[in-house]
């Protein structure tokens, strides 16, 4: 019998489960794009998440965020410079890259920021007053023999 490991897939979603969704993709994954550039996604409080990616060498003109439907791309291109120093060793990594999120329904992105090598993606969810629980009033028929009784 096989087992699979499904932890890759849960990676890379922010705000809910939808396993079908997240199976259907799973021939496209690739493992070494899961690598690169390592990342965290924090939960904040109920309605809001961080996604914090280590893009150390990146510029704020390097890099793109686009949100289109459900879907969060954040991609980095590296300008192509000429080397002024003859490196021994080169351990920070300089490639383009181009990372992918599923995000849930009625989850947007507020706003972005860069600092200390450090690109912060903050996420909220937003939940139309349609969709929101209420609570219905029950009111109360009066009684058809009180008042008659008032009456007389």
């Amino acid at each position: 019998m096989r087992t699979f490991d499904l932890s890759p897939l849960f990676r890379s979603t922010v705000g809910f489960d939808h396993l079908n969704h997240l199976l259907e993709s799973a021939p496209r994954l690739d493992e070494s794009a899961l690598s690169y550039p390592p990342y965290n996604i924090e939960k904040l409080s109920d309605d809001h998440y961080r996604i914090t990616m280590a893009v150390a060498g990146f510029k704020e003109s390097d890099l793109d965020i686009t949100s289109k439907g459900q879907g969060l791309t954040i991609s980095g291109k590296v300008r192509k410079e000429e080397p002024k120093a003859e490196y021994l060793h080169r351990g920070i990594a300089g490639r383009s890259f181009e990372r992918r999120f599923e995000l849930a329904d009625h989850i947007r992105v507020d706003k972005a920021s860069l600092s200390n090598g450090l690109l912060h993606v903050d996420l909220v969810r937003e939940i139309p007053e349609a969709m929101k629980p209420r609570t219905i009033k029950i009111e109360t028929q009066p009684d058809a023999r009180l008042i008659e009784s008032h009456a007389a």
